[in-house]
This record gives C-alpha cells, structure tokens and sequence, in this order.
C-alpha cells in the first residue's frame, strides 16, 4: 500500500551547488523514506549534477540557466509523466529542513497548494528593509486574491497536490519572481485553496545567496513590478479535464 511519501516528487532546483546539494540529498532521503528527489541542475558550470546523483538523487540537466521557474516547470512535468501526485520544492542549498515537508503534506489534505511560511511563528528568521516592505507589500494583495492570510509570499520552500501540479506543469511562469508571486496568482485564479504552515530556516550550507544589501532596493522595485504584471494578465483557460477547473 502506497504513502504519501511514495506519491511525491521532491524538486530540488540547482544553479552552481556543488558544496551543498549531496548533503541536502542525502537529509531529504533519510528524512522522508520512500520519496523520490529530483535535482534540476539549471546550467550548472559546476560539478552540480555529480554531486546529487552521488546523493542519491535523479538528476535533470538544463543546458544552461532558466531559473528557478524553468527548473520547477521541469519538474512538474516530470510529475505528471511519471505519475506523482504531489511535488515539494526544496532549495538546494540547505536553507530548507525536509522535517518540515510532512507538515506541509498533511496540510494538503485540504488545500491545493501550501507555502512554508518563515514569518508565521516558528524559527527566528528575520529580514529587514527594502525586501522586508516588499514582502509585507506582497503578502496583503496575494492573501486578497488566495482569500486567506499569507505571510510569506515569496517562500521557495512549498508542495503542491494533485490540481496544482496538474496546472503549474504547463503554466508555471519563468520569469523573475513569477515562480513565487505570479505562480499564486495562477494557483488563485484557478480557484485552488491555498494556505500555510510555519516552517523554521536555516543558514545556507554552502554557495552564494542570490541576494545581499546592495540589492535590496532594486528587489523592492522588482516584486512590485512583477506583481503588478501577474494581476493584469488575463487569467490562464481552465480545462476540466486536466483537474484544474
């Protein structure tokens, strides 16, 4: 008899992870027998894929950088051809405790897609400033169009269930930021329930953050703007018969 374990796919996008990767495949493979872990390697100049399949895990070569959008559309059609019911993004870069995904697996039992939310009562995870406002700014439009309280909006650490993977599969957006804030735009339009579950972070295990100081005004400016672009577009057709109506 299957568990839910054995139904999900865990995606693990990857971009120059080299110091990192094997160790988290290795935690999310201990962690949560019976699941499998799919490493999308987004044009690694690296030893990226070496590494996660030294780990244990599948791995999926992108021949060069889509970002973390065009990294999880790949794994959501793996899902869907290879017959998974659920998918969990997990960041390759250990920031992400897989302890956490039984939680948000048994959230969706009654929603479509649940986010790790950092500011949601557990673990200390503090950001300040530009990115701070950008993400309280974020969070009040989103958790209008989800119609419920979301507070950490951006969160890359996430499951979908069935009718979400089923959507995000042929409409997840590649754009900057599309893969957090448009995505739930998406997920919202197309009538999914969406909630939430607190989650704790970690400090990176290697590599670079993709963010610093420096940057911080210019990520403001960005997350407007791409939620401003996700609210205008016209919602995407739904079709029954694919489970996403």
């Amino acid at each position: 008899m299957s568990t839910v374990l054995d139904r999900t796919l865990i995606v693990m996008p990857a971009f120059n992870e080299q110091e990192s990767v094997r160790d988290v495949v290795v935690e999310v493979l201990s962690e949560l027998p019976g699941v499998a872990c799919l490493v999308v390697d987004d044009g690694s100049t690296d030893s990226t894929a070496q590494q996660a399949r030294a780990g244990g895990a599948m791995v999926a070569r992108l021949p060069f950088n889509l970002g973390v959008g065009g990294a999880m559309r790949v794994g959501f059609r793996y899902a869907v051809d290879h017959g998974f019911d659920n998918v969990v993004q997990i960041d390759s870069d250990g920031q992400h405790d897989p302890a956490n995904v039984r939680a948000l697996l048994e959230r969706l039992q009654s929603a479509d897609l649940v986010l790790g939310a950092r500011f949601a009562g557990s673990g200390n995870y503090v950001v300040r400033g530009p990115r701070r406002w950008a993400m309280v700014v974020l969070s009040i439009f989103l958790s209008r169009a989800a119609r419920t309280r979301l507070t950490d909006t951006t969160s890359g650490f996430r499951a979908s269930g069935p009718r979400a993977v089923r959507l995000f599969a042929d409409h997840y957006p590649a754009e900057y930021l599309g893969d957090t804030i448009e995505s739930l735009v998406i997920a919202a339009r197309a009538k999914c329930i969406i909630a939430q579950v607190p989650v704790s972070m970690r400090p990176r295990a290697g590599g670079k953050p993709s963010h610093n100081p420096f940057k911080a005004a210019a990520y403001l400016g960005r997350a407007i703007m791409a939620l401003l672009f996700a609210l205008i577009r016209p919602p995407l057709p739904l079709h029954s018969k694919e489970g996403v109506s």
